[in-house]
């Protein structure tokens, strides 16, 4: 499947329109996480979109399957200090070297059953949350995660081989590392599944707790990485997807008359 794969960062209207209506399918119509209503237009987007950079995996028939989104600083802030009461602030580092990874949108027929477990949560965190309104005060927490990862904890190890991956995700991680080192970012935000954070560790994408478990999109908890940390534990747990990601960085695949920074058909 790899090699039919296109990653491309969002360089048009177009191509937004179409990363929208995709974040539509997933968030509305399949999992309810934002109400329908809202978005008449089919078009699933919010305050952050004008401020981040947005990336798309197309298939061999041009077809945009998977997204996911860098949101930068601005004064609108981060969802993580919004939704999640995070205060980055009070961390230490610079704002401008941070971002926060988010809105990741996978097209219903590239994904496994059993994956949607780990990226959208287990049976009973899928629905619409009972309120979605967002003020800006933070979400009432829960005492503890109810999701404890039985089924997903039960295969150790790392994965590297291709034959063992979900290479729609792995190539937006892809595009997502290779804008940071160019912007010179230090450190990720995300709001994510325990899921989705245990299947991102076997590949080596290390994320720590950033807060509590939290409603929001169904049980989220906010995490936070340093690049440049997370480099080394991919360097070390698994060389192979190091070689790839850091390959892809000394290529420079760029083409600015289009005002694309990263452009990528992907090999078998």
């Amino acid at each position: 499947m790899a090699s039919h794969l296109t990653i491309e960062k969002v360089s048009d209207d177009k191509q937004l329109q179409k990363v929208y209506r995709l974040r539509y399918k997933v968030y509305c119509e399949e999992w309810g996480f934002e109400r329908m209503e809202d978005h008449l237009d089919g078009l699933e987007t919010d305050i952050y979109d004008k401020n981040s950079v947005h990336f798309l995996v197309k298939d061999a028939e041009d077809k945009v399957i998977g997204t996911i989104r860098l949101i930068l600083n601005s004064p609108e802030g981060f969802p993580v200090e919004r939704y999640c009461g995070v205060a980055i602030d009070n961390s230490g580092i610079p704002k401008e070297r941070i971002a926060e990874i988010s809105r990741l949108a996978i097209n219903k027929s590239y994904r496994r059953r059993a994956e949607d477990r780990y990226v959208y949560g287990p049976d009973e965190e899928r629905r619409a949350i009972g309120s979605f309104e967002y003020p800006d005060i933070v979400y009432k927490r829960r005492f503890s995660d109810n999701y404890s990862g039985n089924n997903v904890h039960k295969r150790p190890g790392k994965i590297g081989d291709r034959r063992e991956r979900h290479e729609v995700l792995m190539s937006l991680c892809k595009a997502v590392y290779i804008e940071s080192k160019d912007r010179g970012l230090t450190h990720w935000y995300a709001i994510m599944t325990k899921g989705l954070h245990t299947l991102l560790g076997r590949y080596g994408f290390h994320f720590q707790p950033a807060g509590e478990p939290m409603d929001y999109h169904g049980i989220r908890t906010p995490y936070i990485a340093e690049i440049a940390k997370m480099e080394k534990a991919v360097m070390k747990s698994n060389p192979e997807i190091y070689d790839e990601f850091t390959k892809v960085l000394t290529e420079k695949i760029m083409d600015n008359k289009e005002g694309r920074c990263y452009q990528r058909r992907e090999r078998g």
